[in-house]
């Protein structure tokens, strides 16, 4: 029987239970990054400078999103279901709001810079996600008792 040692384990070899080799958690927390950066630099200057009155909701969702986002760089595997919120709502953007409006050519005048930044999370997130990581975890695992 063969075991490995910290100081004889190959640099990307990750041991755990989980299987998810350290390449992969770079990944992930590289789209974090993108998170980080790209949320802060739209939704940041929202949340501490706009008017009064303002209603403030879209932009109170995604600077949560934003502050989640700095957890993940820690933990890339305990905050995957904010990657998969993400894949989600974009994907629903998509299909519900952005193909009908270009099929249609009725465009809103956000619509080139929506199209790309939620475009970008649509393709990118599912090379992203590991998802036999996901599966196991999330879909075969058995669920919290309900008593």
């Amino acid at each position: 029987m063969t075991t490995i040692t910290a100081s004889s384990a190959p640099a990307n070899y990750h041991d755990d239970a989980d299987g998810v080799p350290l390449w992969r958690l770079y990944v992930l927390r590289a789209m974090y990054l993108l998170l980080v950066i790209g949320l802060g630099a739209m939704i940041a200057p929202l949340l501490f400078r706009h008017e009064l009155g303002a209603r403030g909701v879209i932009p109170s969702l995604l600077g949560a999103v934003w502050l989640l986002a700095f957890l993940g760089l820690k933990y890339p595997l305990q905050m995957l279901p904010l990657l998969m919120f993400e894949l989600v709502w974009k994907l629903l953007w998509t299909v519900s709001f952005g193909l009908p409006q270009w099929s249609t050519g009725v465009l809103p005048p956000t619509f080139a810079e929506d199209g790309f930044n939620i475009g970008l999370g649509v393709l990118l997130m599912p090379f992203v996600i590991p998802w036999s990581y996901v599966w196991r975890h999330y879909v075969t695992a058995p669920g919290a008792r309900w008593r």
